[in-house]
């Protein structure tokens, strides 16, 4: 399909992701529809779910499209049967062209069926949306890039590159098992690429369900999580004396949950409120977007911004206490206090440093700090020239006139911290428009907008083939 039918094919897309009634729909969205339902209620929790059997389900399909058994492997960890990853490979004309890898991770945040309107396993259309888990996070993406895997090969497409195609287990589970990093240690040319498409970039809709605008990530922040310790010998409670584990902790947390990491703009922060202002319908805020910019020690700039808790996460490291344990009796002073510190730290800094930072504004020599874990890989933001944003922006002009695409940073965590740091350009680019409230991702009543998922199709398997076929 041609840009140029692009129009057509979205009048019927639209009509489509109005209706309920499965009749309505052609039979390319009817499949595409079967594959989504399907993926999705393959249940991938880490607690009794299997992302090697949705690999598997989602591998037969292609290979019923006609992708060989050698282009389509599951890739399994030893010991983690559940665990396993898709890879599969469309082949370009060029061997000597990068390929461009579409990333998307199948497994799913726990679901609770007791606390759920909707049973969280069973795709449900009601109301112009699909709920369930994994509806958006990220089986949406997941099932489109399989579908357009599946209608290249079926159209004889033959891109000037090699597409990949990564289905991975472990995203939201990462310091249990994670596929992205396994598969980088042991296979390597799995994930071999000059370009990464994956999720973290979510498009904005405004309460009226109009589109805002449409986001590309470039970069996301390290996540980092610090243990405090602080030990006392004790004693009876009747007995009390100022050295007391649990208040020395307290104090040493409240200066951390007051500290405020200097503001650092980097080029996909300072793109994303460049892009912003101009759509802000507070003065007061677009002003001081791009007060900040011109200076990021203007604290009248950044008390406006700092009320908007993502624009603040954006332009800073942040460390906050999340989890606290203290003392073995309630009428004994507490012989140890412990707390977990979690930091969502800027693209290019050290962890370490910030551990030793918190030591400073912590302020108590007697509280230990030390790595949770060892330090995620780091990268800096890859760049976002005309080569990233032109493919987007021609594509989107087409489906969504008028609406500007703005560059963002994650200030979660994606599998893209792992490819970045190996060297490949990882961008979020998913076509998805959600509402205000992020339509219940990792929370109850997960959703997605039906026309929002249909647009992202016709959306990401256009872009994609721009990328591809790139000189």
């Amino acid at each position: 399909m041609s840009i140029r039918t692009l129009a057509a094919v979205l009048a019927l897309t639209l009509a489509a992701g109005t209706a309920s009634a499965q009749e309505t729909l052609s039979p390319d969205l009817v499949r595409f529809k079967g594959l989504y339902k399907e993926l999705v209620e393959t249940n991938t929790t880490l607690s009794v779910g299997s992302c090697t059997l949705a690999a598997e389900r989602m591998g037969a399909r292609l290979k019923a499209a006609g992708y060989p058994d050698a282009d389509v492997q599951i890739l399994i960890p030893e010991g983690r049967p559940k665990d396993g990853n898709l890879i599969a490979t469309l082949h370009g004309k060029d061997a000597r062209a990068k390929p461009i890898l579409l990333l998307a991770h199948i497994d799913v945040v726990e679901a609770n069926r007791a606390d759920w309107e909707r049973d969280p396993f069973t795709l449900i259309e009601e109301g112009g949306y699909f709920y369930a888990r994994g509806a958006s996070d990220d089986k949406a993406m997941a099932s489109i890039f399989t579908d357009s895997m599946i209608r290249y090969k079926e159209a004889g497409y033959k891109p000037r590159r090699d597409i990949k195609l990564a289905l991975t287990c472990g995203e939201e589970t990462a310091d249990t098992f994670n596929g992205v990093e396994w598969l980088l240690k042991t296979h390597p040319q799995s994930l071999a690429a000059g370009m990464v498409l994956n999720e973290g970039a979510a498009a904005r809709l405004d309460p009226q369900g109009k589109p805002v605008y449409l986001a590309i990530q470039a970069g996301e922040k390290v996540y980092q999580d610090y243990t405090l310790e602080i030990t006392n010998p004790g004693g009876h409670s009747s007995r009390p004396f100022k050295d007391n584990a649990i208040v020395r902790l307290s104090k040493v947390l409240a200066n951390i949950g007051d500290y405020d990491f200097p503001i650092a703009i980097n080029e996909s922060v300072r793109l994303n409120f460049e892009g912003s202002a101009p759509l802000e319908t507070d003065p007061a805020v677009a002003a001081a977007l791009l007060a900040i910019l011109k200076d990021p020690t203007d604290k009248a700039a950044e008390a406006i911004i700092v009320k908007d808790r993502g624009r603040n996460s954006m332009m800073r490291t942040t460390c906050v206490p999340t989890m606290v344990g203290a003392g073995h009796a309630p009428n004994a002073l507490p012989q140890r206090a412990t707390a977990n510190v979690n930091c969502r730290i800027l693209p290019g800094n050290d962890p370490r440093q910030v551990l030793k930072d918190l030591e400073r504004i912590g302020g108590d020599p007697g509280v230990a700090f030390k790595l949770a874990a060892e330090p995620s890989p780091t990268a800096v933001a890859p760049p976002l020239d005309e080569k990233v944003l032109g493919p987007a922006r021609k594509v989107a002009a087409k489906i969504w006139p008028g609406v500007p695409i703005v560059p963002t940073m994650t200030t979660g965590a994606t599998d893209s911290r792992f490819t970045s740091a190996a060297g490949i350009p990882s961008y979020g680019l998913s076509g998805l428009f959600f509402d205000p409230d992020g339509g219940g991702t990792h929370g109850l009543n997960e959703r997605v907008r039906v026309k929002s998922l249909y647009d992202s199709r016709i959306f990401l398997f256009e872009v994609v083939k721009l990328y591809a076929d790139q000189k």
